[in-house]
């Protein structure tokens, strides 16, 4: 028996005597459990990155996640092929790198296709700058051919379009923009004076000209894109003018549509004294617009009227008066005249018959003064008609 106790110190004798049998079979059992579990997960993650290379392989990984640990995803795996001053690479840059030689083999094995044609301009979306400086440039090319075809003859003109094409369009997508920007335009004008006028009979005083089953043939000479036919088309005739039909003949330098017959208005593919009306709307444009206005004469039938709307800024001090007596020298008999418009004029002539032709050209006659000679040379010196008759609408420069 000891002479004092220290506690701690008296121990049972299985306990001071060390671990028991038992203890250690239980440790080693434990430590080979851990062993096996070791081994297990180990197994588990090569058939996971077996079966990840095989779907990379085949191009039909489908995005399932595995859940590893942080740890584990960050492991580095040993070089193997005796490399072994080579880096060490991670799973996830092994597998990267494999997905790429994948994508760059599958890449290989297709055949290359074509690349695209890149969109035209006019598809592209313009930016409101871009879009001012096309309308700016729209405008110039505009006022650039709108001078030509008033400072040229017919002829010239015609070859110009001929020449290229895209002229004619080019200028009618100005003039369309130019309209709206007007109060009125004057197509519109003879639509609603051709209707005004099929309240009447045809042939009777205030009605229109035409022949004795209904049909009224039109001449629209320099029609642009043939606006005058498509509407009066549509016309329909009053109670007094049910037999209505309309035969309209247009005229210009291109084919804009299947209304249109090109020509040079100064000779135009129709028969003598073949057309009730002939319009001129905004298309005396030549130099030699006067031939235009013989021309009209040698197509209109006797009693068959004579119809032109211009711009009023092309007579001096908006005076109609010369240009009036100057086409009724040539035979014609003014009707009326119409500037009631802020910007237009709108003229009316009729061809008389023969027989009163004559008359007045023998009035004319005795009539005529013994200085007319000297009067008929001064108007032949002062040229072309279109450099003092009627000036030729050109647009300010800016």
């Amino acid at each position: 028996m000891s002479l004092f106790q220290v506690e701690g110190w008296n121990l049972p004798e299985k306990v001071a005597g060390g671990p028991t049998k038992g203890s250690n079979e239980g440790k080693k059992k434990k430590s080979a459990d851990l062993l096996k579990k070791k081994e297990k997960t180990q197994q588990e993650n090569r058939k996971i990155a077996a079966s990840d290379l095989q779907d990379l392989y085949e191009g039909k990984k489908d995005g399932r996640k595995r859940k590893n640990d942080d740890s584990s995803e960050k492991e580095s795996v040993k070089p193997s092929h005796g490399f072994e001053n080579q880096e060490p690479v991670s799973k996830k840059s092994k597998s990267k790198s494999s997905k790429t030689k994948v994508n760059n083999s599958e890449s290989a094995a297709k055949p290359t296709e074509p690349a695209s044609a890149p969109p035209s301009v006019s598809t592209q979306k313009l930016t409101p700058l871009q879009l001012k400086m096309k309308e700016k440039l729209t405008g110039a090319r505009f006022r650039w051919i709108n001078e030509q075809l008033y400072t040229t003859t017919s002829e010239t003109a015609l070859k110009l379009i001929q020449e290229s094409p895209d002229i004619f369009d080019e200028y009618h997508e100005g003039f369309r923009s130019q309209v709206k920007s007007w109060p009125e335009n004057p197509v519109d004008t003879l639509v609603s004076k051709f209707k005004e006028r099929l309240e009447k009979p045809i042939n009777a005083p205030g009605g229109l000209p035409g022949n004795g089953d209904g049909t009224v043939v039109v001449a629209d000479m320099g029609c642009g894109e043939a606006q005058l036919a498509r509407d009066l088309y549509k016309v329909k005739g009053s109670k007094k003018t049910k037999k209505l039909k309309f035969q309209i003949h247009s005229f210009d330098l291109k084919k804009a549509n299947e209304l249109i017959t090109v020509a040079d208005i100064k000779n135009v593919p129709l028969p003598d004294q073949s057309c009730h009306v002939v319009v001129f709307c905004l298309a005396l444009m030549g130099t030699n617009f006067l031939d235009f206005v013989k021309e009209a004469l040698r197509i209109l039938k006797p009693k068959g009227e004579l119809w032109i709307a211009e711009i009023k800024s092309r007579f001096v001090n908006a005076d109609t008066t010369q240009f009036v007596d100057t086409l009724k020298s040539l035979g014609l008999f003014h009707k009326a005249t119409d500037d009631s418009n802020k910007m237009f004029v709108r003229f009316e002539f009729f061809k008389p018959p023969k027989d009163i032709l004559d008359q007045r050209q023998r009035k004319q006659e005795s009539r005529k003064p013994k200085f007319i000679d000297h009067k008929e040379n001064a108007d032949e010196e002062k040229g072309p008609e279109g450099t003092w008759l009627l000036k030729p609408c050109i647009y300010k420069r800016r």
